[in-house]
């Protein structure tokens, strides 16, 4: 059977991810979570205080991006795969308000992008990969044969975002959420190297009112009829 690249773009906390993984174990297809990536490297350098409130040491980053190691692991328990910096589980450590923080002026680096996007472009060389981010279709696979760009209202992104670190047991408040949301898209959306933008050929998809079961069942139909075809 004929194997495709699924590009998933879009705003943060729009549930890319979660549709992803789910998309990825029904089609039987490797699931990238390219976003994990960017939080491993953030997590590396507020761990080596290269980064943190009032100041970035750019520089001192890009020197050390040799020292990031990045992989995925499957966890059979928890049915996904997880994020391993230098070999070590950071999985829970990058889910944190701390490194949501930080992410978007790592990820403007240039140097920064450039290394992981090589990482992720060699592991769709196979095809059969479900990946998502913010520059998936329009850089890091621009022919990929599907392409979906999500979005919805910051507000219902902070809502989702919010709740989800409450569960995870962080005390914190809707309005610091919805500040990271809509500070997070600014920086996304106007960086110089690969901003986030909907490229011409995706299926957008505001999920505001959508389950994930709706959004799912909707973009297997799509790529059920590219592979078919």
């Amino acid at each position: 059977m004929k194997k495709i690249i699924i590009a998933i773009d879009g705003f943060s906390s729009t549930g890319k991810s979660t549709v992803a993984k789910l998309l990825a174990k029904s089609l039987n297809y490797i699931y990238v979570d390219t976003g994990a990536m960017y939080r491993a490297v953030t997590y590396f350098a507020l761990e080596n205080d290269l980064i943190g409130d009032g100041f970035f040491k750019e520089e001192a980053l890009i020197d050390r991006l040799e020292d990031i190691s990045i992989n995925f692991k499957f966890n059979k328990e928890a049915g996904f795969a997880e994020v391993y910096l230098n070999g070590n589980n950071i999985e829970a450590d990058i889910r944190t308000l701390r490194v949501s923080k930080f992410v978007s002026p790592v990820a403007t680096l240039s140097e920064v992008r450039r290394k992981l996007v090589e990482q992720q472009q060699l592991m769709g060389r196979g095809k059969g990969i479900v990946m998502d981010g913010r520059d998936i279709g329009t850089v890091v696979f621009p022919d990929a044969e599907l392409k979906i760009f999500m979005t919805a209202s910051a507000e219902t992104r902070a809502k989702r975002r919010y709740k989800e670190l409450i569960d995870r047991g962080h005390k914190l408040s809707y309005e610091d959420v919805l500040e990271n949301v809509t500070t997070r898209d600014h920086i996304d959306s106007t960086r110089e190297d690969s901003p986030l933008v909907k490229a011409e050929d995706a299926i957008e998809i505001d999920n505001s009112d959508l389950t994930i079961e709706a959004q799912l069942e909707t973009i297997i139909g799509m790529a059920q009829k590219i592979i078919e075809n």
